[in-house]
């Protein structure tokens, strides 16, 4: 009988007595109820009816058959360190605005001080929830609806600080906070998305107008170069024209002044040259004066009979033969 009542006794002992701790969890030991030590990782020895090991509420979440989603709270003796997520259900806040919206939030935190956590606050997870929820009414009840949708950054920022500085003392950090949803009444939506529509259409219609606008600009730059071009290349092809006209000039002067130097020199062989000039001068311009179709008048010049002279003593100087 007294083996039989030992061995109870030492298979109790190693039921209530040892404990195996995993990585990344801890255990809170009392003696008597009172604190008597922190378990880590490994095998651990308790003393079963003096001491025993203080358990924590802990919230769980599941999905039932449906697919919903529902949590629930239970007791265990091993506080698991790692850094965890709730997923705070669904709840409506009002803005400055007086907009009712939904918003749901994830919060991302971890057990530092297993002690604080189990001492500190009575209901850990349910603690973290309800801060997260008036903590984020109070943010949003700061923010007008447009500030709320464009400023999910600065919510989750603030939020996070002040979840981190309150939950300090319960031996928590929280790590990082997101909205997941901001949803807005179906009317507010429906507002939104009209507001949005025109919104795109004045920026559809203005970068259309830029564009005309630039695109005539464009063309009149380019009309304005293609004038400046047509005009230089007109002048270049007048200088061009009148540098030819004045080399042409210059070449039929000069041809027009050897062939009066080579008549010059061939009258001056036979002499008196100077009334071959006047008699050719006096023809040419007699010429002038009587062409045109219109013109039936004869002109006899005054001089007509110094032109004959002239003639005869032209045709005087052919025949005469040169001096030896």
């Amino acid at each position: 009988m007294f083996w039989a009542v030992l061995l109870l006794l030492v298979v109790i002992y190693v039921i209530k007595g040892v404990i195996i701790v995993q990585q990344a969890e801890a255990v809170i030991v009392e003696r008597l109820g009172k604190f008597e030590k922190e378990l880590g990782p490994g095998l651990n020895f308790i003393f079963p009816i003096l001491e025993t090991t203080r358990p924590i509420a802990w919230k769980f979440s599941r999905r039932d058959v449906n697919g919903n989603a529902y949590s629930y709270i239970r007791e265990k003796t091993k506080i698991d360190l790692r850094e965890a997520v709730y997923d705070f259900p669904r709840q409506n806040v009002i803005t400055k605005d007086n907009v009712t919206i939904s918003i749901n939030a994830l919060l991302y935190f971890q057990i530092v001080n297993p002690k604080s956590a189990v001492y500190e606050i009575q209901n850990l997870p349910e603690a973290i929830e309800k801060l997260t929820q008036t903590t984020l009414r109070n943010l949003v009840g700061a923010l007008d609806l447009d500030e709320t949708l464009v400023s999910r950054d600065k919510i989750n920022h603030e939020l996070r600080a002040i979840l981190d500085d309150a939950t300090n003392k319960w031996g928590v950090k929280v790590n990082r906070v997101e909205l997941q949803d901001i949803i807005p009444p179906a009317d507010i939506q429906q507002a939104m998305e009209k507001q949005m529509k025109a919104e795109r259409e004045r920026r559809a219609a203005i970068l259309e107008a830029e564009g005309l606008k630039r695109s005539a600009i464009l063309k009149a730059e380019g009309q304005k170069e293609a004038e400046v071009n047509r005009a230089e290349g007109e002048k270049q092809a007048a200088v061009l024209r009148a540098e030819g006209d004045a080399s042409a000039r210059i070449k039929t002067a000069e041809a027009e002044s050897e062939a009066i130097k080579l008549v010059i020199k061939a009258i001056a062989d036979k002499g008196q040259p100077d009334k071959y000039l006047i008699a050719m001068k006096y023809l040419e311009t007699l010429k002038s004066i009587t062409e045109g179709e219109d013109n039936k008048i004869v002109y006899m010049p005054y001089e007509a009979t110094g032109i004959l002279s002239s003639v005869d003593g032209i045709r005087e100087m052919f025949n005469q033969t040169p001096k030896a």
